[in-house]
């Protein structure tokens, strides 16, 4: 009896142990040494700007140019605090999970049995795949919607052949 149910336990770990596993990142091609450049630059051309139409006595047009330069900061700050989402795609045989983390951290769990989840994408003859999404037991999940083309190729095709594996 002890060896049926170490056959089992074995079963039961086989079973759980990841055929597949991804994190999904937004690409920022903009690094943090890159933006403290840019924003120094910026800063210098918009002072010579701003110094410009002070001495030339439109002064309240120098202050737009400060305006400008927040409004640049602010940007960025917020396009990297949307960076900082992410997906985890893991792939076993009883389960796929695709686990989304917002920018501030909450993390949201779609679970499917793999044996009925189908992954769906959307092709565009001249950009490739457009959308990525799981399906099953009457739901919806978008998978990579954040990725490049070619990023979205490769997760695909690793992700489709992790599936029919998981099925085997």
């Amino acid at each position: 009896m002890t060896d049926t149910t170490h056959e089992h336990g074995a079963d039961e770990d086989h079973a759980e142990r990841p055929l597949f596993s991804a994190l999904l990142t937004p690409h920022r091609s903009l690094s943090r040494n890159g933006f403290t450049i840019l924003m120094i630059m910026a800063g210098g051309v918009l002072f010579v700007q701003a110094l410009f139409f002070f001495v030339t006595g439109a002064w309240p047009i120098a202050t737009f140019c400060g305006l400008d330069l927040v409004a640049l900061y602010v940007a960025f700050k917020l396009n990297y605090r949307a960076a900082r989402a992410h997906e985890e795609v893991r792939v076993s045989r009883s389960e796929l999970l695709i686990r989304k983390i917002n920018p501030a951290g909450r993390a949201t769990d779609h679970r499917y049995n793999p044996f009925w989840a189908r992954f769906q994408v959307d092709r565009h003859k001249e950009i490739g795949i457009t959308a990525m999404r799981v399906t099953g037991e009457g739901r919806t999940t978008p998978i990579g919607s954040f990725l490049n083309p070619d990023d979205r190729e490769s997760f695909a095709d690793a992700f489709s052949h992790a599936l029919a594996a998981a099925r085997r």
